[in-house]
């Protein structure tokens, strides 16, 4: 994850983010953040349950109607009384 980022990269963040915020918010901070992405990774959950059961639900295409083989004729059949 953190490829390219040594120990005193990471050492001179954490102190950057000390200087700023202070020992008493970084905990806060952090709890927010880990809230945040607990919440994001359920509502991406939840998304996409409801796409696979909707997908689930979805009705079946209907099938392709028969294809004709011999032209039918469009004047209707006469009858022959004897």
């Amino acid at each position: 994850m953190f490829q390219g980022i040594g120990t005193w990269e990471i050492l001179l963040i954490f102190l950057v983010a000390l200087l700023l915020f202070g020992a008493k918010r970084i905990p806060e901070i952090a709890k927010g953040l880990g809230k945040g992405i607990t919440e994001f990774k359920r509502a991406v959950k939840d998304v996409k349950d409801e796409i696979e059961t909707n997908v689930d639900d979805a009705p079946p295409s209907p099938p392709p109607p028969p294809a004709n083989t011999a032209p039918q004729s469009q004047e209707p059949e006469k009858k022959v009384e004897s």
